[in-house]
């Protein structure tokens, strides 16, 4: 037989099934493109900001997209359909965009949608598909713009594995389809594929994170705090501003958004859930609405970098005159805000110094601490919670200058007298104006109930609709009838906007304030003794805690990493945690080292004992033991390796790839040991034609065959072949 009768009967003549590699390819291609879009969108929509008929008609379209897909169907759709959606597109945007939501990022994002909708189903080019990928990033980039939470970290990951498996599936499918020839491929090529394909996409992404995490807590960097500008600020700065109409809080309290988080440091038990966090004073009130006309004073930081929140000249437009009392109950705790778009600090009255990486702090006539000129996200501040005693508040005598009286008397213009009688009746029995307040606080706390079903529509007169006729209502109601009845009574009122109390978190000792906790009270004037808080407020009932709300307190102490240490990361966060690690490292290392020497030290005591006994040769003994048994356990590692080698020899079938190479491996040494070698620059096909021998080289040529067939093919038919072909040209060395 010649040579070239053998090359005809070899198994790599047979005929490829080329269609079955590029589809695939293909196959993994468009499931991986398709869970790309379908990640975009989900983390776009988990940021909460897209509207009920977006979620509708994307998801619709998402799912009608999965259905084909499992079904192995494929609609296009007209490409003329695609000219006049681009021109819709347009038209569409700008309508959107004046008419609709008037906003540049919602008409962009209803744009990006739309145009995914359509183009999931009128893909014609290779273009289209990286640009349905170029969406998807857009979608992931807008919800960037978004949302700080942690989910997007997940999410994002996520995108980027699917992404790199995307963009290496799509680049082997330009490849097969401009291959001239394919290799053969078996029907597990599929699955194996998408195994391999996934798991190097994972592999590349972990190290990449990695990476970026090394690069992202070294370099140098300035955070650039939260996008105030695309914060909640419908809601939230109309409740926390100088202007607010009544109603405001009340909606806010319908909310369980988490709106900021404090660690009050020393408190590790949650002893301050019911402290208040003062945001805006409000001091005039036209019956429906309360502002603050309080003239600002700028404060600039002092050499060691804080803010003093006080004014102490009497004489300055800001100053506001504090409680005296002798005590002192310092208070220093640290604030992270969420971006709900105000501008205004939170702090525990009464609110002595302010820390942060502002420029400047304003502070006006009410107490309020505000910054306009870039967003609020943390911050740290000292208060002194120390209060006069209710008997020297009674004790209080002085007259009200003119100013706290313009500003903190003033009435409505069209007062129901209703008001003014029934403070009158409340107060009959009391002597000063420590007890008026008290007699009027307690009144509204145990003769009103409490609610946030109210009517959407304001009535003419607020005050008076809540005191006689619907009796019912939240903080703001409770507030404003007590500051307008002691304010009728010649005792100077003003209410604050801010929290109340938080739900502690024991795992991280931080208190969540969630709007939900959003509360208004009264603070009245008191001569020679300041501004002294009150709250007719009733206590509205807490949530019972449940296993699920202790899962929510992980995830938000999640959440709280991620914006503590990836959002609000700086160059402080650097240098603590530089601190840090240097002192845990140096703690680690001292340790350590002592143990060392005290084993060692151990050690030597008990060499001696054993020496002074005469046990010295049981010690060498069990060492020796000891010794054979690591010695036995480092080989075990190799003899398994050994074992399935052979295993696999002998059972080429269930493993055609592996076993094709143990075979041709044991050919090669056996044609090196009779003189000939194969050099590691040779081809198989190449080594087969420096065989002189002309029977031997034709057979080690179809043993080459068959293990290219079952090595590259993984056909076990011809894997199984390879033991018997190796017999042959083994039995060329016995001749």
């Amino acid at each position: 037989m010649n040579v070239a009768s053998v090359s005809t009967s070899l198994p790599g003549n047979r005929a490829a099934p080329s269609s079955l590699a590029r589809s695939a390819v293909e196959r993994y291609f468009e499931v991986s493109l398709f869970l790309l879009i379908a990640t975009g969108f989900f983390t776009l929509a988990s940021t909460g900001r897209l509207d009920l008929l977006s979620l509708i008609v994307i998801s619709s379209a998402l799912i009608a997209r999965a259905l084909l897909l499992a079904r192995n169907r494929t609609v296009v759709l007209p490409e003329h359909w695609a000219n006049l959606a681009t021109v819709a597109y347009v038209a569409f945007y700008a309508a959107d965009y004046f008419l609709l939501s008037g906003s540049f990022l919602v008409s962009t994002v209803h744009l990006v949608l739309l145009i995914i909708s359509f183009k999931i189903f009128s893909v014609q080019r290779q273009r289209d598909h990286v640009y349905l990928a170029l969406l998807s990033f857009a979608m992931v980039l807008l919800a960037a713009l978004f949302t700080v939470e942690s989910t997007f970290f997940f999410a994002f990951c996520l995108w980027v594995v699917l992404a790199t498996s995307t963009f290496v599936s799509m680049e082997m499918k330009r490849a097969a389809a401009r291959a001239t020839a394919l290799a053969r491929e078996a029907e597990v090529t599929r699955k194996r594929l998408a195994r391999w394909l996934s798991a190097t996409s994972v592999l590349l992404v972990v190290g990449t994170i990695l990476a970026g995490f090394l690069i992202f807590f070294i370099l140098p960097r300035q955070s650039g705090g939260y996008l105030n500008s695309l914060a909640q600020n419908n809601q939230f700065v109309t409740g926390f501003s100088n202007d607010v109409t009544l109603g405001r809080i009340g909606e806010l309290k319908q909310s369980s958004a988490v709106v900021m988080h404090i660690q009050i440091y020393g408190d590790d038990h949650g002893a301050f859930t019911n402290l208040k966090w003062r945001g805006v004073g409000l001091s005039m009130f036209d019956g429906r609405r309360w502002s603050n006309p309080a003239k600002q004073c700028l404060i600039r930081p002092a050499p060691e970098g804080y803010f003093q929140v006080q004014v102490s000249n009497p004489n300055s437009p800001c100053f506001s005159e504090r409680p005296k009392s002798r005590g002192l109950q310092p208070l220093r705790y640290r604030v992270l805000m969420e971006p709900i778009g105000t501008d205004f600090f939170f702090l525990a009255p009464s609110a002595t110094a302010l820390l942060g990486r502002y420029h400047s702090v304003w502070y006006d006539g009410n107490e309020s601490v505000s910054d306009n000129e870039q967003p609020i996200g943390a911050y740290e501040g000292v208060s002194n919670l120390a209060e006069a005693s209710p008997e020297k508040l009674r004790g209080s005598a002085g007259e009200v200058s003119t100013d706290i009286a313009k500003r903190y008397l003033q009435l409505p213009a069209k007062l129901d007298a209703r008001v003014a009688a029934l403070a009158l009746r409340v107060t009959a029995g009391a002597t000063n104006p420590y007890d008026k307040a008290a007699a009027v606080e307690e009144y509204l706390r145990s003769s009103l109930g409490y609610t946030l079903q109210l009517p959407k529509t304001l009535p003419e007169d607020p005050v008076a609709d809540f005191l006689f006729r619907r009796k019912q209502g939240h903080c703001e109601y409770f507030a404003s009838a007590m500051a307008v009845m002691l304010r009728s009574l010649g005792i100077p009122t003003r209410v604050v906007n801010g929290f109340r109390g938080g739900e502690f978190n024991d795992l991280t000792s931080t208190y969540i304030v969630r709007a939900s906790s959003a509360h208004t009270w009264v603070e009245a004037y008191f001569p020679s003794y300041g501004w002294i808080t009150f709250d007719p407020t009733p206590a509205d009932p807490k949530p019972a805690v449940t296993r699920f709300s202790r899962l929510a307190l992980y995830v938000d102490a999640l959440g709280e990493f991620w914006r503590e240490w990836i959002i609000n990361y700086d160059v402080m966060h650097q240098i603590s945690l530089n601190r840090q690690l240097f002192a845990s490292s140096h703690r680690a290392a001292t340790n350590w080292q002592e143990a060392i020497q005290e084993e060692y030290r151990a050690l030597l005591r008990r060499a001696r004992q054993a020496q002074l006994s005469g046990h010295g040769r049981g010690y060498v003994i069990l060492a020796l033991v000891i010794a054979g048994m690591l010695l036995a356990l480092s080989m075990v590692p190799r003899s398994l390796r050994s074992w399935r080698t052979r295993r696999i020899a002998a059972r080429p079938a269930e493993a055609p790839r592996l076993a094709a190479s143990i075979w041709y491996q044991r050919m090669t040494q056996s044609m090196a040991q009779r003189g000939c070698p194969k050099v590691a620059t040779q081809t198989p096909q190449e080594f087969v034609d420096s065989i002189l021998d002309f029977e031997l080289r034709r057979a080690v040529a179809i043993f080459t065959a068959h293990y290219e067939s079952a090595r590259f093919g993984e056909i076990a038919e011809d894997a199984e072949k390879l033991p018997e072909l190796y017999e042959t040209i083994e039995r060329f060395s016995d001749v």
